[in-house]
């Protein structure tokens, strides 16, 4: 999961997200320490699923990466559809890669100039405008985990 959590925004929030659950539940002493096994189990699959999945779209690392942050919501997943978003994610980390400066992530300016490119290519696409606005914070901050391999 750490080394998910260095290149993939979205999958490591859920997969943390799943693991904090059960350890808490764990802690309250709400679950045993089998049924603990069991769903840390339950989770290694899980990573093992979405490890098969990511294989299965052939995209690279990078694109898979921004297809799960386009991907968060299901609503615009299901709207759009994977072919449309892993055309949009491949052109997200062209458009991205060629925008960076070596200090986008603290200045305001360059980190505006790429926020209004990001929202231009999900409009070319038909992104749904109602979930552009998360889309771009999440893409943006996807963006920040790679970035100095990148510059």
């Amino acid at each position: 999961m750490k080394v998910r959590a260095k290149c993939n925004l979205v999958q490591s929030q859920v997969f943390s997200e799943k693991l904090k659950t059960t350890l808490n539940a764990y802690h309250n002493r709400a679950i045993s320490t089998a049924q603990v096994i069991e769903k840390l189990i339950a989770l290694a699959k899980e990573l093992d699923a979405a490890t098969k999945r990511i294989e299965a779209l052939g995209l690279t690392d990078d694109e898979v990466a921004f297809y799960n942050a386009l991907a968060a919501n299901d609503s615009a997943a299901a709207a759009m559809g994977d072919d449309k978003l892993k055309l949009i994610a491949a052109e997200l980390i062209t458009q991205v890669k060629k925008s960076l400066s070596i200090d986008w992530t603290l200045r305001e300016s360059a980190r505006a100039r790429i926020r209004v490119m990001v929202k231009r290519i999900l409009n070319k696409y038909g992104y749904p405008p109602d979930l552009q606005d998360v889309a771009v914070k999440t893409v943006l901050t996807q963006a920040e985990l790679p970035c100095a391999a990148w510059v």
